[in-house]
């Protein structure tokens, strides 16, 4: 008899991932993918006419043998209904005989996955001794980079600039129990200007301007786009001398580029595998623009899922 176990936001908290087990993670599937022992399809994305964005992601391995489907929706309005502007949802099958093994919060497994994501870009793309982050949006995407850059980089300071007062104060009041130096700029260049990593995770709607420069970054910055650069002056994209974006397979499927294709080296893979080479100069400015890779939901979910089980954590559902 099939047994499905469903993994809440708090059971998943309690299984304490750092980040250093996402990242190996991710890199593992990476890695089968190009042995062709993982598999990973382009997301889907719907957009209607009122703002929302509806996504799904595909992915599945051999080693361990999973396969991950994940559906998600933003919807710009939710936070005036007391709702997250995100919410998604994971199913995980036995990639061999298809059975169910479990459902997920997608939240979580979004919010770990996409700071996974950019830790991985972070090990190759910034300077290994970076002390200042700067955060454009104080949201749960702020939240998780924080928590993930403080793992793998010797972070002394942050830089915070959102424009929404009550996420802000609370970003910044987990930044201080973290023993981190806070500075709230007034503006977003003044936020990223002297900043040697930079997250920006800033709420897409139909009604974004981009107000964010690449030029004002300092030589030897690296920054991690988690917004689909949307934020970002195209015009300023120029002014970074290596981009990586997450798949240059799924990219060419897309009908608008997230930068201009001139300007990218390569995707997550070629760069974890040294197809790619990752930052030249301690003064090459670096980016890390990217949609979602579902290999990243399926590197965390099945992760979670692993120590679930190992763990005892979890809610047991029988057919």
């Amino acid at each position: 008899m099939p047994v499905i176990r469903y993994l809440s936001q708090s059971s998943l908290q309690n299984l304490q991932l750092t980040t250093h087990d996402v990242i190996a993670s991710i890199e593992h599937l990476l890695f089968a993918k190009t042995q062709q022992q993982a598999w990973n399809a382009p997301k889907a994305v719907i957009t209607p006419s009122d703002g929302r964005y509806m996504m799904a992601t595909l992915a599945a391995a051999d080693d361990p043998p999973f396969l991950a489907v994940k559906g998600l929706i933003l919807n710009p309005e939710n936070p005036k209904y007391e709702l997250a502007s995100i919410n998604a949802l994971v199913t995980l099958l036995d990639s061999r005989s298809g059975l169910p093994l479990a459902i997920i919060d997608g939240n979580w497994v979004t919010a770990v996955r996409t700071a996974g994501l950019s830790a991985v870009a972070a090990k190759r793309l910034a300077r290994p001794d970076a002390s200042i982050a700067a955060f454009i949006g104080c949201g749960v995407q702020a939240l998780s980079h924080l928590r993930a850059l403080t793992e793998i980089f010797q972070l002394k300071r942050i830089n915070v600039f959102g424009r929404g007062a009550a996420s802000r104060n609370a970003f910044c009041r987990n930044a201080e129990k973290m023993d981190l130096s806070v500075i709230t700029a007034q503006t977003a260049q003044e936020a990223i200007q002297d900043a040697d990593l930079i997250v920006t995770s800033v709420t897409l709607s139909p009604q974004l301007v981009p107000f964010l420069d690449a030029r004002w970054l300092k030589p030897g910055a690296f920054v991690t786009m988690t917004d689909l650069a949307a934020p970002w002056l195209s015009e300023s994209m120029s002014g970074l001398e290596r981009i990586i974006i997450d798949d240059l397979e799924q990219e060419a499927g897309m009908p608008e580029p997230l930068v201009d294709p001139a300007l990218v080296h390569g995707d997550l893979t070629d760069l974890v595998t040294g197809k790619t080479a990752g930052r030249q100069s301690v003064d090459e400015r670096t980016a890390f623009v990217f949609r979602g890779l579902a290999l990243g939901d399926l590197a965390v979910s099945g992760l979670a899922y692993q120590c679930a089980c190992e763990q005892s954590q979890g809610t047991l559902i029988t057919s």
